[in-house]
C-alpha cells in the first residue's frame, strides 16, 4: 500500500505532464519542445537524486528521507498555482517536485524490495500499479475542474489528494533491513559487473524514447489526426495510455518471477519499439486510439519490469538502495533530453515521424543492451540461453 501511494504520487503525476503541455503552451506562449523541458526536468531530478537517496536509505534514514519528500512535495504542489512566467513553473514544478519524488521513490522502491524474494516482481508490479492511478485520477480532475475552477484551484485540488495520500504513507512506511552505516556514496565496483553496465545502457536508452508517447501522444491528436481530436478527447487519450498499464504492469512481472525478469524485458522492449515504428503510420482517431491500447501496455511493461530486474542484479540487499540510485542517476539523463529532442525534432521538417523513428531507435538499440545483459549474467552463472535471469 505504501508502495502503491508513493508512486501514485510521483509516477502518476509524473505520467499525467500532458494533461499541461498543451495548456502550458497556450498560456505561456511557447513552443511544446520548450513546455517539455518542465516533465523532463521533472522525472531527471527524480532518478538523478536516487544515488543520494539510496545510500541514505541503506544508512538508516529511509524515513527522514521520506518525510523530506513529503514536505517538498507539498510545498511544490502548493506553489505551482502561483506560478506566471515559463522560469517559475520550471523550478517549481520542474526542480521542487523532481527532488521531492526523488526522495520518495527510489526509497520505497529500495525498501518495497527487501520484503520479497521469491515474488518481489508482483510486489514491485502492485506497487508501479499506482502510475495507472494516478495517470487516470490526475487527468481527471484536470478534465473536469480545469474549464471551471481554472488551473490554479485544480492544481490545489490534487495537491490535498497528493497530501493527504502521502500522510497515510509516512504513517503506515518501515524499512526491515537492519541499516548498513558504512560504505561509499557510489558502489564502484558494480561498475566492473558486465551485466550491471548493460543492463544501464539498456534502461537508459528505453527511457531515452519510451516517455515520447506520454509527452505528445495528446498534441499529436489534436494536430496531426484527421479529422484531428478536441482538447478533452485529447486527453481521454491519455486516459486510455495509462488505464491500460494495469496490465502491462502486474502480468509481465507475474511471469517475471517464474522465468526471470531479463528474459521478460527484452521481448517487452522489443515489441515497443516496434509499436513505435508502427505508429508512423498512425493517421486516423481510430488507429490512434488502438495504438495507444497496445503501446501503453508494452511502456507500462517497460515502466516496472526496469526496477523488478534491477533489484534482482544486486545480492546484497543492504546495498540495494545505492546500486538501483546509481541506475536510476544514469537513466535520469536520458529521462532530461528525450522528450526535449523529440520536441525539437517534431518542429524541425522532420515532424513527428522523425520524432517517432528516434523513440523507436532508441528502444531498439535499449532492447540491444538487455540481451547483451543476458547473455553476460548466463556467462557469470553458467547457465544456458534458457536460463532464468
Amino acid at each position: 500500500l505504501v508502495g502503491h501511494l508513493a508512486v501514485f504520487n510521483t509516477w502518476g503525476w509524473v505520467n499525467s505532464f500532458g494533461t499541461f503541455e498543451a495548456y502550458y503552451t497556450e498560456l505561456l506562449d511557447i513552443p511544446p519542445s520548450d513546455v517539455s523541458w518542465i516533465g523532463s526536468l521533472n522525472i531527471f531530478l527524480l532518478f538523478f537524486v536516487g544515488t543520494w537517496t539510496g545510500r541514505l536509505v541503506d544508512a538508516g534514514y529511509f524515513r527522514a528521507v521520506f518525510f523530506t519528500g513529503t514536505v517538498l512535495l507539498a510545498v511544490g504542489i502548493f506553489t505551482v498555482p502561483l506560478c506566471t512566467t515559463y522560469w517559475q513553473f520550471l523550478l517549481a514544478q520542474g526542480v521542487c517536485l523532481g527532488v521531492a519524488h526523488g526522495c520518495l521513490f527510489c526509497p520505497i522502491l529500495a525498501v518495497l524490495s527487501t520484503y520479497f524474494l521469491r515474488r518481489r516482481g508482483i510486489a514491485i508490479g502492485i506497487a508501479a500499479c499506482g502510475t495507472v492511478s494516478g495517470g487516470l485520477v490526475f487527468p481527471s480532475m484536470v478534465r473536469q475542474l480545469l474549464p471551471s475552477a481554472g488551473l490554479p484551484w485544480t492544481l490545489r485540488a490534487i495537491g490535498f489528494v497528493q497530501v493527504a495520500t502521502m500522510v497515510v504513507a509516512n504513517l503506515l512506511a518501515r524499512p526491515r533491513i537492519k541499516p548498513r552505516g558504512t560504505g561509499p556514496m557510489v558502489e564502484w565496483s558494480a561498475f566492473k559487473e558486465l551485466g550491471y553496465i548493460f543492463y544501464a545502457a539498456g534502461a537508459f536508452f528505453n527511457y531515452w524514447g519510451v516517455y515520447f508517447s506520454f509527452f505528445y501522444v495528446a498534441n499529436f491528436s489534436r494536430d496531426a489526426l484527421n479529422p484531428p481530436l478536441s482538447y478533452p478527447d485529447s486527453l481521454n487519450l491519455l486516459l486510455f495510455l495509462n488505464g491500460v498499464g494495469v496490465v502491462g504492469r502486474l502480468v509481465p512481472n507475474y511471469v517475471a518471477d517464474r522465468v526471470g525478469a531479463i528474459n521478460v524485458f527484452i521481448p517487452t522492449s522489443i515489441i515497443a519499439s516496434i509499436l513505435v515504428f508502427c505508429f508512423i503510420v498512425v493517421t486516423s482517431p481510430a488507429g490512434l486510439s488502438a495504438w495507444v491500447v497496445f503501446y501503453g501496455i508494452a511502456a507500462a511493461g517497460i515502466h516496472s519490469l526496469f526496477f523488478a530486474a534491477l533489484s534482482f542484479l544486486t545480492a546484497d540487499l543492504r546495498k540495494l538502495g545505492v546500486r538501483m540510485g546509481m541506475v536510476f542517476t544514469i537513466v535520469s539523463f536520458a529521462a532530461l533530453t528525450g522528450p526535449p529532442i523529440a520536441g525539437a525534432i517534431i518542429r524541425s521538417p522532420a515532424g513527428y515521424t522523425g520524432a517517432k523513428a528516434f523513440a523507436g531507435s532508441s528502444l531498439a538499440v535499449g532492447s540491444g543492451f538487455l540481451v547483451a545483459t543476458k547473455v553476460a549474467m548466463m556467462r557469470k552463472s553458467g547457465q544456458g540461453w534458457t536460463g532464468r535471469v
